[in-house]
């Protein structure tokens, strides 16, 4: 299993349409993929994602496990760190 901590860096924060992307990507893998702070989510459900309510500069902890998580991992890091491909 790889863990790591990413901060949610795009204005908006994990809204709906953020929230979509994130989904589509980790719905992809075959990894399992859990998403949050004190209570981890299931990162391919978007309600889930939702209710995590992370706004601009929240610090959500990934863990992902499976035969394709590093590859996950790195999809998962390059979609937030890139913004979720919006432009703010």
């Amino acid at each position: 299993m790889l863990q790591a901590n990413i901060e949610i860096i795009n204005k908006a924060g994990l809204h709906a349409r953020a929230a979509s992307k994130l989904v589509t990507l980790t719905s992809s893998f075959s990894s399992t993929i859990k998403i949050g702070q004190e209570k981890m989510v299931d990162g391919k459900s978007i309600l889930s994602l939702m209710m995590l309510a992370a706004t601009q500069g929240t610090v959500l902890q990934l863990e992902v496990e499976g035969s394709d998580e590093e590859q996950a991992m790195q999809a998962i890091k390059s979609l937030i760190t890139d913004r979720f491909d919006e432009s703010e």
